[in-house]
């Protein structure tokens, strides 16, 4: 039997234990699996790791079948970074590409053989929409597309502004007459379409000589530009918008045959087209439109292109239809950088004009216009030195013309007073006087003031022939200001 020493005496071991080396992890590792029942099934067979290599793309190899998107050698950054179209259109592209290069763009050609075509094609139209209007009157719908082909034609000749030395030969043509006479066309947008064309070929950009300026308005002159212009103007409403842009490019048209010398005294002959600008300058608005401020400009060029215009206009009674509507700026001024600023410039502008001629002058009196100016003086602001400028030009010299010899019919009392003086200007400076005027230009000619309001104020310190206004300021100057005090009262009334 073994003894209990036995059970418990200790074993025959080396005092210390050498641990065995351990495997290289990197080299190889256990994996454990788990079985269907639970149990974890141990190997120790390591599992040897390939290198992968970074520049192959993940993900499953594509079938057989399918191509690439991009060819191998228009893309390196991968299938992200392609062209994004297949090859149906890259096919597409290419007969494009292709019939660009056998098919060459080649420019048409601006001649007289050109021209000669065009204006062929352009009667043509013309002569189909009027048989088809005249065959067809109450059915729209038969004649329409006519007249937009029509309409196309049209606007095809604003070509010709590029090329002005084609003018003469358009003008020989007879396409210049059928061009205006579309003016008269039942439709006005076929009538408004023409008009901005005409705007367009005579407009100042173009460059075209004289003789080629001349051939063309001579032949728009011929064939009543001038009034069909103003019959137009008639039929227009400017209510709606495409009458308004019609009346628009009318009065450009004026605007630039009346830049030419050699027009502005035929226009100015044209008494109804002078009395439609008096009027629709005339129409009361809530504010100024841009056709009632471009009336105005019109006449003011044709007031500073010829003393003949400007006696015309004074004929019609100018001057004092200028001076009522100045009259709403006496004491205050137009809304600055807008239609309505230059209005009332251009008034000034006609009335500065106007009161250069003696029969302008002999209206500007009647029409209280030295009152109305002196108001102005004293109390405008923006008006004050443009009231300044025409009492400059009111108080120049000018003699009236002698009546007629031969004339059966007496003197009139005007033509009196003319004989007895002649000069007109010196019944505004007359005038001046009674109206208490000295005292407020030489409260102004005491101040400083700029180059253009001093040139004005010695304007009218003396007038070349009568010395009123030399004597009166010797007056003014010695008793401080305290001139003809009895007319104030009288010119405060004359258009308050």
């Amino acid at each position: 039997m073994t003894s209990i020493d036995d059970l418990f005496k200790k074993p025959n071991l080396p005092s210390k234990r050498k641990l065995e080396d351990l495997p290289d992890p990197s080299k190889s590792y256990k994996s454990a699996k788990v079985s269907t029942n639970g149990h974890v099934k141990q190997y120790a067979t390591p599992f040897a790791v390939d290198e992968i290599d970074e520049e192959e793309e993940a993900g499953p190899q594509l079938p057989s079948d399918i191509q690439p998107e991009d060819g191998p050698n228009e893309d390196d950054e991968g299938r992200f970074f392609g062209t994004g179209i297949d090859d149906n259109a890259k096919q597409a592209l290419d007969y494009l590409d292709t019939r660009e290069a056998e098919e060459r763009f080649v420019d048409e050609k601006i001649d007289s053989s050109w021209l000669r075509k065009l204006a062929l094609n352009f009667e043509k139209r013309i002569s189909k929409n009027s048989e088809l209007r005249a065959k067809f009157e109450d059915e729209p719908q038969k004649f329409i597309n006519s007249e937009a082909d029509l309409d196309t034609d049209i606007k095809t000749l604003s070509i010709l502004s590029e090329h002005p030395e084609l003018y003469e030969e358009f003008a020989k043509l007879g396409c210049v007459n059928s061009l205006v006479s579309l003016l008269a066309h039942e439709n006005t947008d076929i009538a408004i379409d023409a008009i901005e064309i005409i705007s367009e070929l005579t407009d100042d950009d173009v460059e075209a000589t004289p003789e080629q300026w001349d051939a063309l308005f001579a032949a728009m002159f011929e064939a009543d530009l001038l009034g069909l212009l103003v019959s137009n103007f008639s039929r227009f409403h400017e209510d709606n918008e495409a009458d308004r842009s019609g009346v628009y490019h009318s009065l450009s048209v004026i605007e630039n045959l009346a830049s030419q010398p050699a027009n502005s005294d035929r226009i100015g002959r044209d008494t109804a087209l002078s009395k439609w600008l008096l009027d629709r300058i005339q129409k009361i608005e809530s504010s100024v439109s841009q056709n009632k401020q471009y009336a105005a400009e019109i006449l003011a060029i044709l007031s500073q292109s010829s003393s003949l215009n400007r006696k015309r206009l004074s004929d019609l009674d100018a001057v004092n239809i200028f001076l009522e509507l100045l009259a709403a700026y006496r004491k205050r001024d137009p809304h600055k950088d807008g239609e309505e600023e230059e209005y009332v410039e251009n008034l000034f502008d006609c009335l500065t004009c106007l009161v250069d001629e003696p029969e302008g002058k002999t209206k500007f009196v009647e029409g209280e216009g030295v009152e109305l100016c002196l108001i102005m003086l004293r109390e405008g602001k923006m008006s004050k030195p443009r009231a300044l400028r025409v009492l400059d030009h009111a108080v120049g010299y000018a003699e009236a013309k002698e009546p007629d010899p031969s004339s059966k019919k007496g003197k009139s009392k005007r033509e009196e007073e003319e004989s007895v003086n002649p000069n007109r200007g010196a019944l505004v400076c007359e005038k001046v006087v009674e109206a208490a005027g000295l005292k407020t230009i030489f409260r102004m000619f005491m101040k400083k003031q700029d180059a253009a309001t001093t040139e004005h104020l010695l304007g009218l310190r003396k007038d070349h022939k009568t010395g009123h206004f030399e004597e009166g300021f010797c007056r003014a100057s010695r008793d401080g200001g305290r001139t003809d005090q009895g007319g104030k009262e009288e010119s405060e009334q004359g258009r308050s």
